[in-house]
Order: structure tokens, then sequence, then C-alpha cells
């Protein structure tokens, strides 16, 4: 697919490009470690919950929202509006303890309810996460964008670019000038995405006509029945919401932007207002796709039948890559100015991701490996670590890039190792926060009983080819029970006892004091009101669309 992109639409890309970094290094904060991994532990709510968004809102996530959507329908939606009811529990339970104890990683965590070992084991698998998963994925997957619209540039240099504007910015600035970033490229994200979203049901008549074009089958429905592919719906009730809180409970990348707030009210409503904003993708990033069907956006015409086919059917059968769904829809129906607007959402998207990575790496690397190996280590010093770290975390991460299309399983399979992965972490954190009697030796055997079984099956299935038995997100609670299991048998025999827990488990105590700080607050900057506003919001979504 050929571009011939006007003058018009590269000026405001170079526009946006140049904006950003200046923006950025205008807020930079890097005087110190506080200033430099937490944004001084000054921003407020807009600007936590817009930061927040533009993280999470990755390349990945454009192409894969919008490839379901072409796909399969609404489902992949499920893992949205879960999060809702996560960033919920979330928001009430952990966060406090997260921004009241003054960490720096989420990891740290693990250190001050258990030990080292737990801790640095998290952070490890963090890091190397970060590294060849997330930040890789996201310049590699970003690149397939741009390549698409600009098929004259090498592609290397493209992952090139990118880099060097994320890196600018955040390798100088630290979280402050990233979140800052975020705020205006979150900005830039929504109104994108929704003009896209407005010329998209323009194209085929209006809401009305989209609903009865795909009024037949499961194409609406985000309970599926369990021979869905998808979304099988016991994944809704047992696997996504374990998985959804790893990702906003546990996950570094997220968490650290959610303790760079003033408060921990200023943190729940950044972290509600995200979830706000994720009530409104289906309608900006999954319908899209499905409007793709509506209008022979690959040239196939009637050729297609309207029926959900599998990604690799569409690719073998039909020549179809639905991860060309998104750029398609630019080319194919925004106008001269507005394709420029769009490719700069996209831009958006990967550096927010990228600089996000970027920041997690060189936090948890920096406080929870070097600052144990160096504790005189100044401040000042330490800001200098971080920055070499960023450094050197982006400069493997453009030369792994190029290799993940050689190993395609590590961008397909990404939800699928997370599913592996993720359960043992969960386990650990929830029997930590809500069981005094969770041990350190309890909470280190959890973690590797789990990790032990998870390295099992990935070694059958990816090492081997060997078939799993149930889909893997059935593998989600079976792996959280486990781990779990362990923990509590071992905590249970173990002798030595935890003595200073209180700090960090929860008790009705928090509650009570949450209770107190709201009544000076403002009914609608109360987050248990708004909380149940969204509860709402998310259930009468599931209503609709059952």
């Amino acid at each position: 697919m050929e571009l011939n992109i006007s003058n018009i639409d590269i000026v405001v890309i170079l526009l946006f490009v140049v904006g950003i970094i200046w923006w950025a290094l205008k807020n930079r904060k890097n005087e110190n470690a506080s200033e430099y991994f937490l944004a001084g532990k000054s921003q407020n709510w807009f600007v936590v919950g817009s930061s927040l968004f533009a993280a999470s809102v990755s390349s990945s996530t454009l192409m894969g929202h919008s490839g379901e959507g072409f796909i399969s329908g609404i489902a992949v939606f499920n893992y949205n509006v879960g999060a809702i009811f996560v960033i919920i529990f979330v928001s009430l339970f952990f966060l406090p303890f997260y921004i009241k104890s003054g960490i720096y990683t989420i990891p740290e965590y693990l250190g001050r309810r258990f030990d080292n070992r737990s801790r640095k084991y998290f952070s490890f698998i963090t890091i190397i996460g970060n590294v060849f998963l997330d930040a890789g994925a996201a310049l590699y997957t970003g690149a397939l964008i741009l390549k698409i619209i600009f098929p004259e540039i090498d592609m290397m240099w493209i992952i090139i670019g990118m880099a060097l504007m994320a890196g600018t910015y955040t390798i100088i600035g630290g979280l402050s000038s990233a979140i800052n970033a975020d705020m205006i490229q979150s900005i830039i994200l929504i109104a994108g995405s929704v003009l896209l979203s407005i010329f998209c049901f323009n194209s085929v008549g209006g809401w009305e006509n989209f609903v009865e074009h795909f009024h037949d089958g499961v194409w609406l429905n985000l309970i599926r029945p369990n021979s869905d592919t998808t979304v099988p719906w016991f994944s809704i009730f047992l696997s996504i919401p374990i998985l959804g809180f790893y990702f906003w409970g546990n996950n570094q990348v997220i968490v650290q932007r959610v303790m760079s707030a003033k408060t921990v009210n200023e943190g729940r409503l950044g972290f509600l207002f995200v979830a706000f904003l994720y009530v409104f993708t289906l309608f900006i990033f999954i319908a899209p796709g499905m409007v793709g069907r509506m209008i022979d956006l690959f040239g196939v015409g009637d050729t297609l039948p309207n029926e959900i086919i599998d990604g690799n059917t569409l690719r073998a059968q039909y020549g179809i890559d639905t991860n060309e769904v998104y750029p398609r829809l630019i080319l194919k129906l925004l106008p001269v100015g507005l394709i420029g607007v769009m490719i700069a959402c996209m831009v958006s998207a990967l550096t927010s991701t990228l600089s996000a990575t970027l920041s997690s790496v060189s936090t948890l690397f920096t406080m929870d490996f070097y600052k144990s190996w160096r504790p005189e280590s100044s401040p000042r010093h330490l800001v200098r670590v971080g920055q070499w770290t960023s450094f050197i975390t982006l400069v493997v991460a453009v030369l792994w890039a190029p290799l993940i299309g050689k190993f395609a399983s590590l961008v397909a399979y990404y939800q699928e190792f997370s599913s592996y992965l993720a359960p043992p972490i969960v386990g650990t954190f929830l029997v930590g926060l809500f069981w005094k009697g969770s041990t350190r030796n309890g909470a280190f055997a959890g973690l590797m009983s789990g990790l032990a079984m998870s390295a099992l099956i990935m070694t059958y299935k990816f090492g081997f080819g060997g078939v799993v038995p149930f889909h893997f997100l059935l593998w989600v609670p079976i792996l959280l029970i486990l781990s779990v299991l362990v923990n509590i048998i071992v905590s249970k025999c173990d002798r030595n006892k935890e003595t200073d827990v209180e700090t960090y488990t929860w008790n009705k105590s928090v509650w009570q004091d949450d209770t107190r700080e709201l009544k000076t607050v403002p009914w609608y900057k109360n987050f248990r009101y708004i909380s149940i506003a969204l509860i709402i919001i998310a259930l009468l979504e599931y209503w609709w669309f059952f």
C-alpha cells in the first residue's frame, strides 16, 4: 500500500515531534532521585491519568484492538471493561500502601513485606520483560505501522528515529518529562482516535447501519461461549481480573506514574480517570476495525464472508494482515492534514510506551539493584546511573526489535506468556497484603513453584511443540491457586514468623482513615462515589452488549 503524503501532513508530523520534545524537556526534573524517578511526587490527577492512558495504549494496542475487531468483533473489549473493576480494586486496597510507604518500585514493596529474594526475583523478571518484550515490541510494532505509511524508508531507520525521539527526553528529564509528554500525547491520541471513529461510522451510514450489519452471530456480544478462541466466558470472571491486576497493580510502568501523585487522593483520581477513558475504547479502537469489514478495506470484494475467521486463515486464504487494519483506515478515510494528525496519534502511542518502559527499567535497576550494591551513592549519582541505564536499555531494544520479526511468537504470544508468568506474582501480592501469616519463605516458595510450573508449560509447548490442555487463559487461575497454596502451606510450617507486617498489610484502619479524610473532600472528588459510578457504567456496557 503506497501513500503520497502531502507537505501539510509532513509539517504536522514534524511540528508534533519537535513540540513534544520541547515540552518534555521544559518540564524535566532530574536534580535528585525523587525528582528523576518519581517526578518529585508533585503531579495532579489529570497529569497522572493522562500519562497512564498514554502509557497503557501501545502501538500494539492500536493495531491489536482494531485487528481483533476486524477478526471477531468486540470480544477483546472484555479486557478494557474488566480493567475498570481492577483499577477500582487497586485504588482502594493497594495504592495507599504504594504511595504512603515511599517506595520507588513495586518489587520494593515485596522487599519490605517479605525479603530481598522476592524483591530481586520480581525486579529481574520485570526488567527482562520490559527490555525484550515491552520496549522491543513497541519499536517493532511501531515500525510496522510507519513502514506501511512510509514504505520507502528502511525499517531500521524508523526504529532508530522512534528511539531517539522517546529517548531524548526520557533519558535527560526522567519521569517528569515522560509523564508531561504523555499528557499531551494522550490528548492527541484521544482526539485523533475520535476523529477516525467519526469518519468510520460516517462511511457506513452511521451507528444504526453498523449495528444492523453485525446483528447476527456474536460480533456484538461480550459474553462468548467456552469454544470462543478470543475470550471464552469463564476467562471474564477467572482470568482477566488476574491479568488485569498484574498490569494495573504490579506493573512498574503503570504504578510508577501513580506514585508520582502528590497525594493518595490525587493518585486515586488519576487512576479512576484512566478507567473512565477506557469506557470509550470500544468505540474509538475496536469498532473502527469492525468497520473495515464493511468497506472492503483490503480490496477482496465479496469474497470475504461476513463471519468470524481467525487471523491465520485471513492471511493465508485472503492475503489480509489484520495488523494493517488501523493504518489502512487512516489512509482510506481521512483527508489531507488529518492524516498527519493520525500519524502523530500513532507516534504518540509508540513513544509513550517506549518512554514508560525506559523509566521503568531505569528505576528498577537503579533502586532495586545498584543502590543495594552501592548504598552510599548520592541522589545525584543515582540519577546518572538511571540515565545510563535508560540509554543502554534503548540500545538493546533497538538491536533486538528487528529480530522480533524472525521470532513472531514474542509478539503473537505476548499475552500468553503473561498468562503463565503473572499469576504467581499476583498471588504473592494478594496474600501478602491481606494475610499477616504469610512469611518470607512462604512467599518465595509460592513464586518459585509458580515459576517452575510456568517454565514447564512453556518449555513443553514452545520448546517441544507439545499440545497443552486447556485454553491458556484457564491456566491463569490454576497457576494462581497453586502458588497461593504453596505460600500458605510453607508459611504455616515456617517457624520464623514475620514480626513487622502491620505497616504493609491491610486492615480496617485503612478504610477508617480514608473515611475521615474524605469528609473534607467534595462529593465529585470522592473516589468512592466515582468508583460506584464507574461500576454502574461498566455493568451497563455488559448488559448492552451481553
